[in-house]
């Protein structure tokens, strides 16, 4: 797919014209998604992703049917989740578009497994977007008790990663 800045214009006029609200496009790994947030507003590109090039041909994932209704500024949230112990666990999110890495590379241990302590300031995992390697951390000391994401699968803007139980 040529992604050129005329084939976006391309994209533009064609939500400016009509009724359509949105566009999603997929050719060859990479994804273009255009989105008209009002009638009178002009239409703004949200998404453009291209996938890393060393990675295998993966199945296409199922695209959310709605986009997150208010973005959060912080990359972890508490939520109602309870652990065994109930104490309340908290979710930490995903920041931006990317896949995920739970290793530095991949003869490497893990950053974090379940039932490790973790601290304020610990790297939890890498998210790569557009070929830059992004360390995502640890904002609560506590334990995680749950891993929600393979390794090298895709991630979502505010998807959950881990499930955490505070200390």
């Amino acid at each position: 797919m040529k992604t050129d800045l005329n084939y976006i214009k391309k994209l533009l006029k064609i939500l400016e014209s009509g009724e359509i609200n949105e566009i999603e496009i997929e050719e060859e790994g990479t994804r273009v998604r255009v989105v008209k947030s009002k009638p009178q507003d002009a239409p703004q590109m949200i998404t453009y992703a291209t996938p890393p090039m060393q990675q295998a041909p993966q199945a296409a994932a199922p695209v959310p049917a709605a986009a997150p209704t208010a973005p959060a500024a912080k990359t972890e949230e508490k939520k109602q989740n309870v652990s065994a112990s109930g104490k309340e666990l908290i979710e930490v999110r995903s920041p931006i578009v990317g896949t995920f890495y739970r290793a530095p590379s991949p003869n490497a241990d893990p950053y974090v497994a379940v039932g490790q302590q973790v601290s304020k300031g610990n790297i939890l995992c890498i998210i790569e977007a557009m070929k830059l390697m992004n360390e995502i951390e640890c904002e609560y000391e506590g334990k995680i008790t749950k891993i929600l994401v393979e390794n090298a699968q895709p991630v979502e803007y505010n998807q959950v990663l881990f499930l955490v139980e505070p200390n």
